[in-house]
């Protein structure tokens, strides 16, 4: 005599459940590994190619106005500033974006902020960017004058010019996040007790900036 096996809906709607239950954890487990993979690329290819951060240098400073106001210690300040900005990859292209450039003397800021327009840097490029520094009346602290007295004296004049912003890197046709880079150029300018009226105080280096990204 042959067995009859019967099951009941509670049976069958359980191991319905489950067949489903387990495609979709098969679906679950097939896009995880898909995007770990994608990723893993992406990582893979990153490190090999592990981007240097840009060299920025100090071409010319030139400082044409650096004057205090009377009573309150107010700035006057004017600067033309050009650097040189490469690019040290050769596989990695670099988007420059929102950088701003001030000056700073002993610590404190001595020009307003300057935009410079935003742009790309290929592989292994070299660009010349210049910017017009200028303060007019802006506040400072009553010791700054005494220190530029002394500095008049000792015959040289030390002003930071620094840029900051934020940069993309380009490989192939990913692009990266914003990272924030900052640009510290320290120019060094001969300041006697005499100067010839009209003559700006200049620093010619052509030296490295330090840069951190």
């Amino acid at each position: 005599m042959s067995q009859i096996s019967i099951k009941s809906p509670k049976h069958c709607a359980k191991q319905g459940a489950v067949n489903i239950g387990t495609r979709y954890k098969k679906i679950f487990f097939t896009i995880s590994g898909l995007f770990t993979s994608i990723l893993s690329i992406i990582l893979l290819v990153w490190l090999i190619l592990h981007p240097n951060k840009p060299q920025f240098s100090l071409q010319q400073a030139d400082i044409y106005q650096l004057n205090l106001s009377a009573g309150p210690q107010l700035l006057n300040s004017s600067i033309q500033l050009t650097l040189l900005a490469k690019n040290p990859n050769q596989k990695v292209g670099i988007y420059y974006d929102q950088l701003q450039v001030y000056a700073s003397y002993k610590g404190q800021q001595i020009t307003v902020y300057s935009s410079l327009p935003p742009f790309y840097q290929g592989h292994q490029d070299s660009n010349l960017l210049t910017a017009s520094l200028v303060g007019t009346g802006l506040p400072v602290a009553p010791a700054l004058g005494y220190e530029v007295g002394r500095d008049q004296t000792a015959g040289k004049l030390v002003v930071n010019m620094k840029v900051y912003g934020r940069l993309r890197w380009k490989v192939g046709t990913w692009v990266s996040g914003r990272y924030r880079v900052n640009v510290d150029c320290v120019a060094v300018m001969a300041f006697g007790p005499t100067l010839p009226a009209g003559v700006p105080l200049s620093s010619k280096q052509g030296t490295q900036c330090s840069t951190t990204v």
